[in-house]
């Protein structure tokens, strides 16, 4: 029986941080791209620009919600119905009148191309403090709202490379690691802190990590 691969979500601000021509990753329609590879293949052309231009953010306007295509819209000089690139015609996208240096053998345009899909953009992201018993110390991590605990541990393990070896726990109760934050009875509150002008970081729920005394887990 072959496992089933969770897929790899990121926050707004993962994708953010891609946002050269040498590493250039966008977002549209829930999902996250990287883009490197098409910007390595079309080095020097001009019809990157309005992709290197929007290196690193949501592209989901360029695209209509239904076709999951490029928008459209009528030429008001041929009355013909063209692709809606405000930003300039890209990469893939056709000229408007024929030309002969036009090469349409590129095989599926990049925004249909699942080469370059990388995952997942969070539909909602949440500020969580771990606490580590052991240490005292605390740190504030941002996590996707779908994310299930083993892969918010994985992002904490840049503050605690031993993180495996702990129980984490909240108000008490063992966490089921695999599952998220809210199924484990850990509501997202930001609406409310919101509304209460509260400060996030000083009334974050609090997720404590209990030491087994075992460090095998690197």
């Amino acid at each position: 029986m072959v496992a089933i691969t969770r897929p790899k979500y990121f926050t707004p601000k993962e994708v953010s941080v891609h946002n050269t021509t040498d590493d250039l990753w966008v977002s549209f329609l829930g999902n996250v791209y990287n883009l490197t590879p098409l910007c390595e293949k079309y080095k020097g052309d001009v019809l990157l620009k309005p992709i290197i231009q929007s290196a690193g953010k949501d592209i989901t306007h360029w695209f209509d919600s239904k076709t999951k295509d490029i928008r459209t819209h009528v030429d008001p000089q041929t009355n013909c119905i063209i692709p809606y690139c405000p930003n300039g015609r890209f990469v893939h996208i056709p000229p408007t009148c024929p030309d002969s240096n036009w090469a349409n053998d590129f095989g599926r345009p990049w925004w249909k191309d699942d080469a370059y899909l990388v995952g997942i953009l969070s539909q909602k992201t949440r500020l969580i403090k771990i606490t580590n018993t052991l240490t005292s110390k605390s740190q504030v991590i941002e996590v996707c709202s779908e994310e299930v605990m083993t892969e918010i541990q994985e992002r904490y393990m840049k503050f605690n490379a031993h993180a495996g070896s702990y129980t984490w726990k909240y108000e008490g109760k063992n966490l089921d690691m695999s599952k998220t934050l809210t199924e484990n009875g850990i509501d997202d509150e930001d609406e409310e802190f919101y509304e209460l002008s509260m400060n996030d970081d000083t009334y974050l729920q609090a997720i404590q990590l209990y030491f087994n005394d075992d460090l095998t887990e690197a």
